[in-house]
């Protein structure tokens, strides 16, 4: 399943004190290791990538408690920058208010701005109850969304769990992709992620997840 991983993971590096060498060190290392894609901050951009190695940026990144317009604002200037994918975050707080149809709109905003791009959503699923979760996936999938995606793994809540993949995989089925992210350091916690039914995986450490070894920190 190394292989596997690898193939599906988007290396990762959202450090707010990440240099520019930091950058340029990630994406070598995900092209290295065949990663999907390179996960990074939009103001990073625009990057040089290798052919095959696609370019995520996220959006309304980590709190998500943006204006849907600052959103799409930034989701629109990022593919111009040339991001293929985006991971946004929804407003968690509208979330747990019960307020799907803002969380809806918000998701829609972003797509509207960005409809050529791959869209994932990040529910912030350690900080949601399970209705919640079904309920934030079902508005991201009504909005026009790609994948539903587990966190950001910044906040204090914690990050991916089987039984928050397995239950958005339930929620989404086949329809859209799943992607487990937050707090995944070892090659066993990232296959247990798959089995649940994650898609794609976020990982920082993914050199020592693939070959094998636990991970200290990281996305």
């Amino acid at each position: 399943m190394t292989e596997s991983i690898a193939s599906i993971a988007d290396h990762t590096l959202l450090k707010p004190e990440a240099t520019a060498a930091d950058v340029a060190a990630a994406i070598a290392e995900a092209a290295e290791l065949g990663a999907f894609s390179v996960c990074l901050s939009p103001s990073v951009l625009p990057v040089e990538v290798p052919e095959g190695l696609a370019t995520a940026v996220v959006v309304g990144f980590p709190s998500g408690r943006h204006h849907a317009e600052v959103k799409a604002a930034e989701a629109r200037l990022a593919v111009s920058q040339g991001a293929d994918e985006l991971d946004m975050v929804i407003d968690v707080g509208a979330a747990i208010d019960g307020r799907f149809d803002a969380v809806e709109a918000d998701v829609r905003a972003v797509r509207e701005a960005a409809p050529g791009v791959v869209l994932k959503v990040i529910i912030e699923s350690a900080a949601l109850d399970d209705a919640q979760i079904v309920a934030a996936c079902e508005a991201a999938e009504a909005a026009g969304a790609d994948f539903v995606k587990t966190s950001t793994g910044f906040h204090p809540a914690g990050g991916a769990t089987e039984h928050a993949v397995a239950l958005m995989r339930r929620t989404v089925g086949d329809r859209l992709g799943v992607k487990a992210s937050g707090g995944i350091r070892t090659r066993e916690a990232a296959e247990a992620m798959i089995r649940a039914g994650a898609s794609r995986l976020g990982l920082s450490a993914t050199r020592a997840i693939v070959e094998g070894d636990a991970a200290q920190g990281g996305y």
